[in-house]
């Protein structure tokens, strides 16, 4: 047979929750100080137990840095800033209170666009549409004319087919 028969572990297997207890035989492997890389340390828990740790290496202060003046165009930008920003807020109201009346010239732009566009396609269709020649209707004209006498009358009037 290739498989070797297994023998029973001498202890239950662990379930979740379970403590983990190590044999106090087998000791980790130590490090020796001169074998920790830079930054690494061996330290000490609240709780006893000695492990290694990264730490942060002590930094010095730096030494305080001269006082410099301030350079002629970061005055001349600092004191622009406001300036710009103000322009540019009021051209955002007067764009804001300007709104209304562009929305109606855009639309009185649209109707005039689509009165040009019907006066121009209008003749076009009815030229095409109209027949000449053998087999048209004869073309009717119908006069009408209406009176009325005073400013309450009562108006009558005529048809005349031709």
């Amino acid at each position: 047979m290739p498989y070797e028969p297994t023998t029973a572990s001498p202890t239950p297997p662990a379930r979740y929750g379970d403590p983990v207890f190590y044999p106090t035989a087998v000791q980790p492997p130590v490090m020796l100080p001169a074998e920790l890389p830079p930054g690494v340390e061996m330290v000490t828990l609240p709780g006893g137990i000695r492990t290694l740790a990264y730490t942060q290496p002590a930094t010095t202060p730096a030494a305080p840095v001269a006082a410099q003046p301030i350079p002629a165009w970061a005055k001349t930008t600092a004191l622009l800033a406001p300036t710009i920003g103000g322009g540019i807020a009021a051209a955002g109201f007067g764009i804001s209170y300007a709104a209304p009346g562009l929305i109606a010239m855009t639309e009185a732009l649209w109707a005039a666009i689509a009165l040009i566009t019907a006066g121009v396609i209008a003749p076009a269709l009815l030229r095409t549409t109209r027949r000449t020649g053998r087999g048209s209707a004869q073309v009717q004209n119908i006069t009408q004319n209406i009176s009325a006498s005073g400013m309450f009358g009562r108006a009558s009037g005529t048809f005349n087919q031709r």
